[in-house]
């Protein structure tokens, strides 16, 4: 099964768009999603936050969470997620930050890992931490795959239906 295909496809069926917000996976979540033909059909963009002030500045996330917590935290995940959302002006935001190595960060040890999605209708949308094993590389692809298998998740739960029939937008 290949998630990024069919998060895509399913976008694509419902008329819906998608953007990115990558700290950890540095791009590889946004070059995922390009490398499926048709993928401009529903890609906005993407946007590369890796230093947290870009988080803040460019994303919209809460400077006060940001101080006090640090970028490795699953609200920050998720207002990553709504912010590339609002930015690029997508139906769905997905993001990921964590830590791929080779140091801790913010307290965090190698491979703490929170993937978070935004989506129309879906509330405050949904965030996952995981703690992932092996190396940078190994933590970062792994991160890529968590993200889009909760894209996948979310938009598979939202049962087909068309964007708006849930609880209006957030």
């Amino acid at each position: 099964m290949d998630d990024a295909a069919d998060v895509l496809e399913e976008l694509a069926r419902r008329g819906g768009s998608l953007a990115v917000a990558e700290s950890l996976t540095g791009g590889l979540v946004a070059a995922r999603v390009t490398d499926v033909p048709g993928a401009s059909r529903v890609f906005r963009g993407s946007v590369t936050a890796y230093a947290t002030v870009l988080k803040r500045d460019v994303l919209g996330v809460d400077g006060d969470l940001l101080d006090a917590r640090g970028a490795v935290d699953p609200e920050v995940a998720l207002g990553m997620a709504g912010g590339v959302r609002r930015a690029l002006g997508a139906d769905w935001g997905i993001a990921t930050t964590g830590v791929a190595g080779p140091a801790p960060q913010d307290g965090k040890p190698v491979g703490t890992v929170f993937v978070a999605v935004v989506g129309p209708g879906r509330g405050a949308g949904a965030v996952r931490e995981f703690h992932l094993e092996g190396d940078r590389t190994a933590v970062r692809g792994a991160a890529v795959h968590a993200v889009l298998g909760l894209l996948r998740d979310e938009l598979f739960a939202n049962g087909g239906a068309a964007y708006g029939e849930h609880h209006g937008e957030i």
